[in-house]
């Protein structure tokens, strides 16, 4: 029988390529043995793992090692604190999205709003919106219905009510008008450099949910022209944003009429949220 200490050095071996190899080791040795750090930490060397949870770690470790994202392996992501389901129908919630919810959240203090997440995969803003703005209305709306039961699954998880719409974009919302807010993480990756993506992205993750077509903007055309239909006088539009594409969506903004339009850094000083007024 193995111990804790076999199978994690095991891990470390077939992982030594990747970047993060002995980290994923030791977070898939967690998750496959249903272990936290210090029962992992206390029982190291004396623990005795069974054959099903040696074939597991085992599984895990060989499918990391493809490229696979360890995300995807363990079902499991962390958000704004909150734990999601994922797969490869949706995109893996970044950090740097929660820069956005942050922005929402600190703009946002009154609980009488309503707010709608565009192309919200796997519900993550949507998810944050509602537990922690206690927002009287959040709806999400996607293209992918594999994506809407995977967001659907992760509100209840969590304990929030939403209402999502399977829709590209604002063609099947419905009567879904004189919104407070509305926000989204839509794909804006140029077409052109989408092979030049990290493997682990580029052969795992949604394309649907990334190509932003030839020059990234195409869904910050769609929403620039068609979030006004959809928001009252006053209501506020809110944007993940390639580090590269401030000003040119800040322009699509200027000319679709919005004002107040503000531009927030990541924690690396890089572009990440644009926000403007009706």
């Amino acid at each position: 029988m193995s111990t804790y200490y076999d199978l994690f050095d095991e891990g470390r071996i077939a992982l030594f390529k990747l970047q993060e190899g002995e980290n994923d080791a030791r977070l898939l040795l967690l998750w496959a043995c249903d272990i936290d750090m210090p029962q992992l930490l206390t029982d190291y060397t004396t623990s005795q793992v069974s054959e099903e949870k040696i074939k597991k770690y085992r599984d895990a470790v060989a499918l990391r090692k493809t490229g696979m994202p360890l995300q995807y392996i363990t079902h499991e992501s962390n958000f704004c604190g909150l734990e999601l389901y994922v797969d490869e129908n949706v995109l893996i919630p970044r950090f740097d999205t929660e820069v956005l919810v942050e922005k929402v959240l600190a703009d946002n203090k009154e609980n009488d709003i309503t707010v709608l997440d565009l192309c919200t995969g796997s519900g993550c803003i949507a998810i944050a919106l509602a537990k922690f703005g206690r927002y009287r209305g959040v709806y999400g709306s996607d293209i992918s219905r594999a994506a809407l039961e995977i967001a659907d699954a992760n509100a209840e998880r969590n304990g929030v009510d939403i209402t999502f719409y399977e829709s590209d974009m604002f063609n099947e919302l419905g009567d879904l008008r004189n919104l407070d807010i509305i926000v989204s993480n839509p794909p804006y990756i140029r077409s052109a450099v989408f092979g030049e993506l990290m493997t682990e992205v580029r052969d795992h993750e949604p394309r649907i949910a990334l190509d932003g077509d030839e020059d990234g903007l195409k869904f910050y055309r769609i929403i620039a022209s068609g979030a006004r239909e959809h928001l009252h006088k006053g209501g506020k539009l809110y944007l993940e944003i390639g580090y590269d594409q401030a000003e040119e969506v800040r322009k699509l903004l200027e000319e679709n009429g919005y004002r107040n339009i503000e531009i927030i850094k990541d924690l690396s000083g890089l572009d990440r949220v644009i926000c403007s007024t009706v």
